[in-house]
């Protein structure tokens, strides 16, 4: 199975997990900064910046879409109880 490194810039920690895992699984884990409400991808409370690597992670489902868009997130930002890592390397921080 795939794995990927996934670092969080607000504590300055870097886990590695395998493909498939949501960014608010692991950010619960390591104690990072990113907050949640509803973890449905309907609140947009988990929304987090992409630093680098948005390429390995999901695209945005057609809800995911939706929500970022009606929130008017900027470019770069993703829901983190949506968006699942493929592989490589991915930094992110709370927005």
């Amino acid at each position: 199975m795939p794995k990927a490194k996934v670092t969080f810039e607000d504590v300055g920690v870097t886990v590695t997990v395998p493909a498939g895992t949501r960014l608010i699984e692991v950010s619960e884990k390591v104690g990072a900064g990113i907050t949640y409400g509803c973890r449905e991808g309907e609140c947009c409370t988990c929304l987090t910046k992409i630093v680098a690597g948005g390429e390995h992670l999901t695209l945005p489902s057609i809800l995911e879409a939706q929500v970022l868009k009606d929130n008017l997130a900027p470019r770069q930002h993703r829901l983190a109880c949506q968006a699942q890592v493929l592989g490589g390397e991915i930094v992110v921080a709370p927005a």
